[in-house]
């Protein structure tokens, strides 16, 4: 049996706008009624004053199955509905070049999916409420990279990041930025091991050279401060006490020296 063709052209308030059918990003929220007119079963296509346009199947009434939505201000889905909502696979075009394919809950991003945007980093990896979450890979434009943990659409837990100078960080992250224990390693050999805070060396690590001359000790702001070591590259002391700003300044007196 040919599908029934079904034109629905909303004018004004002849329609209820009951229940938002939304999409992160595209300017605003964008509203289509709970129930379309009697009849609503078939192939068909439903616009409202604002611009919005849908075309495509239509089920008890509602968006069910196939169906493509352009909105007043560019943006574009194309995939699969369910219940008035993005649900299942689908892409959409966002009128600032970024483009998402992959799966939709509830009118989110949600599960699996590829984020790109137009100066050419991308984000391979899990989706949960419209955001990254889980795991993933992020990849930018220079080369630079991140593997691992995402939360809320930031970097958080464990991960790997490779930074387009060669240097590359493996341990925890929060924020997006780099939080807790990890592995700095520049490009040039040198290598740092212990406590990051918001992207900075902080609390205790030890940081080595690429000639093996290295500091084991506190660190705070990026540099070394409060008690550590200075080794040299055959393993002898060079400097041991107090250091401020990454210069030693003295050593500390012990409790049985007058």
């Amino acid at each position: 049996m040919m599908k029934r063709r079904l034109e629905y052209l909303a004018l004004g308030s002849a329609v209820a706008f009951a229940a938002a059918l939304s999409v992160s990003g595209c300017g605003g929220t964008h509203r289509f009624p709970d129930k379309f007119p009697t009849g609503g079963n078939g192939e068909g296509t439903f616009a409202i004053p604002n611009g919005d346009k849908y075309v495509g199947v239509f089920r008890d009434g509602k968006l069910n199955g196939e169906g493509t939505i352009t909105y007043g201000d560019g943006t574009k889905y194309a995939g699969e509905f369910l219940d008035n909502k993005l649900n299942g696979q689908g892409t959409i075009s966002y009128p600032n070049g970024d483009n998402y394919a992959g799966e939709f809950s509830d009118g989110k991003r949600s599960g699996q999916g590829t984020l790109k945007s137009p100066n050419g980093s991308s984000y391979v990896g899990e989706f949960h409420d419209d955001k990254q979450n889980g795991h993933g890979r992020l990849t930018y434009a220079d080369g630079a990279s991140y593997v691992g943990e995402f939360h809320d659409g930031k970097q958080a837990g464990q991960g790997t990041a490779t930074y387009a100078d060669g240097s590359k960080y493996v341990g925890e992250f929060r924020g997006g930025k780099k939080n807790g224990q990890g592995t700095l390693t520049s490009a040039n050999g040198s290598k740092y091991a212990g406590g990051f805070n918001d992207d900075k060396l902080d609390g205790q690590g030890t940081l080595t050279d690429a000639d093996g001359g290295k500091y084991v000790g506190e660190f705070r702001n990026g540099r070394q401060n409060g008690q550590g070591t200075a080794y040299a590259s055959d393993g002898s002391v060079v400097s041991s006490g107090l250091w401020e700003n990454g210069r030693f300044v003295r050593k500390i007196r012990s409790a049985t020296q007058g």
